[in-house]
């Protein structure tokens, strides 16, 4: 059985892509990482535990741009869904491209999450504690689309 190579996206034809991720769960936190060092992916990662923090870390130009965001929605503080609200809600900051990654299988989450314009909704629970399907889909992302420009970045 041969192993899947991906390539690294951090090539002369690539801009190099942040990572945000704003996620509360140390244990899924760590997945996520070793997902990435797994497909030998070098992108900055950056990880803010829950909506304001990472609100603060784009304000604040922490994340350097282009970016995309992996939110969980359930987090103290400020939820997922607030997070998207106020990320929408400010012009310097609403064309950042986000993904949801959660546990809720909500309807309701889901409706709110698309009607903020994720890019996608994914399920923690189809990811069976492997999160290399996760970073796999970013990494192809990233490489085949091309990123708004952020204002002010």
């Amino acid at each position: 059985m041969t192993e899947k190579t991906y390539p690294n996206v951090q090539t002369k034809e690539c801009r190099e892509v942040s990572l945000l991720m704003i996620e509360d769960d140390d244990i899924d936190a760590t997945a996520l990482k070793r997902a990435l060092n797994k497909l030998k992916l070098l992108n900055p990662v950056y990880r803010a535990r829950d909506g304001l923090e990472g609100l603060e870390m784009l304000r604040s130009n922490v994340v350097p741009a282009p970016y995309i965001i992996l939110l969980d929605l359930n987090m103290p503080r400020m939820n997922g869904l607030e997070f998207l609200e106020a990320l929408r809600a400010n012009p310097l900051l609403t064309q950042a491209i986000v993904f949801v990654l959660t546990t809720s299988k909500s309807d309701e989450d889901i409706t709110a999450a698309y009607r903020e314009h994720v890019a996608g909704y994914l399920l923690k629970q189809r990811m069976d504690d492997d999160f290399l399907q996760v970073v796999s889909l970013l990494n192809h992302y990233w490489r085949i689309v091309e990123l708004p420009v952020i204002a002010g970045q």
